[in-house]
């Protein structure tokens, strides 16, 4: 375990969110969990998605997930944005904007193709900004639209 470890406080779907995240996500596995009694709902668990480690834990109907915290997804192309983006909503997602989408847990992820961090880290300022003012526009990041607004502007 790495020294600092996000801790995610889910209401009571800890065990359903693991089993989705792990199973969409590559290099993905549950670790330890504890549950109360030896059939018991599970309280916590360390688990890992896409490489990363977490914490969760099933604190009660009080806690909930904000925008303030998201996970981001970087994916090397379309076929990828456009994969995980359809797990996310078969699964009951929102599509919020800009690439963002809600899982049906409640937490944020951001599902970005490393074209967009190329497009937006070029030196010239006119581009940066047409590539920016066309990913508001989107609820999902088109990397051919994102590359139009490049090149137009």
């Amino acid at each position: 375990m790495t020294k600092v470890t996000p801790f995610l406080m889910f209401n009571d779907q800890l065990e359903a969110a693991m089993e989705f995240y792990t199973s969409t996500f590559p290099d993905s596995e549950i670790r330890n969990v504890a549950r109360t009694g030896e059939d018991g709902p599970i309280t916590s668990a360390e688990f890992v998605v896409g490489g990363q480690s977490f914490m969760g834990y099933n604190g009660g109907a009080y806690f909930s997930f904000s925008e303030g915290f998201s996970l981001y997804v970087d994916c090397e192309d379309q076929n990828e944005v456009d994969e995980y983006w359809d797990k996310l909503v078969s699964a009951g997602a929102e599509p919020t904007a800009c690439g963002w989408i809600k899982d049906p847990f409640g937490l944020s992820w951001q599902i970005v193709p490393k074209r967009f961090m190329e497009l937006v880290g070029d030196k010239d300022p006119a581009k940066v900004k047409a590539v920016m003012e066309a990913m508001m526009t989107m609820v999902k990041l088109d990397v051919a639209a994102l590359e139009r607004a490049y090149k137009e502007a």
